[in-house]
């Protein structure tokens, strides 16, 4: 803690609560997912073949056997809970914020369960389920992760430092996204091969500043505008509660993959979840139809009805 009186002013942010208050706090949400693991000593971990490799970090570091599973179009797992033994641990993704219902399903179901909810920052912890969440793909942070979890580490971990992750988020504020996206590429690849800290004061800070219940409406708002638009095209049913705060609209057509390159031509900036799994895919399956095909539509804070209109337009051209 800075002990100095006077002198110039820091960054100053209003005072509110934190939406996961009382949750662990940590740098990064792959951390959150390595402390899990060493906390409960599990011997084998069941991942879905459609998540991030971030995944696979902690994995290989911790030298923990590995099996993936498939999903199917409701992205509900493909798998016997059955076979998970007592040292195994089943990893599910709510995936796009949308998933509470199959998250609920799969902890009725299988005791050893870590949920990834870094894709579903509003949806609540299942009690007794160890859950983790990533502020950062819904908010404008550096780094940082929440972690649910009902067993410690003893461990005195070292605090993170977050100052030198900011170019790419003051950037943004002050020029444009294009002139800053490989800043905010080289950050992300920053956060690799990190030790566990807690997470660190500034991005606690800034978590701690965020208007929460006004940023759900809006993306709740966003979503519903383009669903009553889109879902006669969707080739996904989507069927979610008032409650549900999503993280994108995902949208799954047939030329999908050609939908996105005309967005991202028109500066419509839609990612691809996550390209890398094909080469463990074979080309039938859903989950490579979902890295060619779902365009995930953003929702979030920033946008105006305007904004939406024009990716209406742009969709039914």
């Amino acid at each position: 803690m800075d002990s100095s009186i006077g002198g110039y002013f820091e960054l100053e942010l209003p005072v509110r609560e934190e939406y996961h208050n009382n949750a662990l706090r940590l740098n990064t949400g792959r951390n959150a997912f390595e402390y899990v693991l060493r906390a409960k000593k599990y011997k084998k971990v069941y991942l879905p073949f459609y998540t991030c490799d971030a995944m696979l970090e902690p994995i290989n570091k911790l030298g923990i056997d590995y099996e993936f599973y498939h999903i199917d179009q409701s992205f509900r797992p493909v798998f016997d809970f059955s076979s998970i033994r007592q040292e195994d641990v089943f990893v599910y993704n709510n995936y796009f914020g949308i998933c509470d219902e199959q998250t609920r399903e799969i902890a009725a179901q299988c005791k050893n369960l870590i949920i990834d909810n870094s894709q579903a920052f509003y949806s609540k912890p299942i009690k007794g389920v160890d859950t983790i969440y990533s502020p950062r793909k819904f908010f404008g942070v550096p780094d940082g992760s929440y972690l649910y979890t009902d067993k410690l580490i003893s461990n005195q971990f070292e605090r993170d430092l977050s100052f030198q992750r900011f170019e790419h988020l003051l950037g943004r504020a002050d020029r444009n996204a294009d002139e800053f996206y490989n800043i905010y590429r080289k950050n992300d690849d920053s956060l690799c091969n990190q030790p566990i800290k807690l997470m660190s004061k500034i991005t606690h800070m800034m978590l701690s500043s965020i208007d929460y219940n006004t940023i759900a409406y809006k993306r709740k708002y966003h979503f519903n505008l383009f669903h009553s638009q889109l879902q006669n095209k969707n080739s996904l049913y989507i069927d979610i509660d008032l409650s549900t705060v999503p993280m994108t609209y995902p949208l799954l057509l047939s030329n999908g993959k050609q939908i996105k390159e005309y967005l991202i031509k028109n500066k419509i900036y839609v990612p691809t979840y996550w390209p890398n799994i094909k080469k463990r895919l074979s080309e039938n399956c859903i989950e490579a139809e979902f890295v060619d095909n779902l365009i995930c539509i953003p929702i979030d804070q920033r946008l105006t009805v305007d904004n939406i209109s024009y990716i209406l337009k742009l969709l039914d051209t």
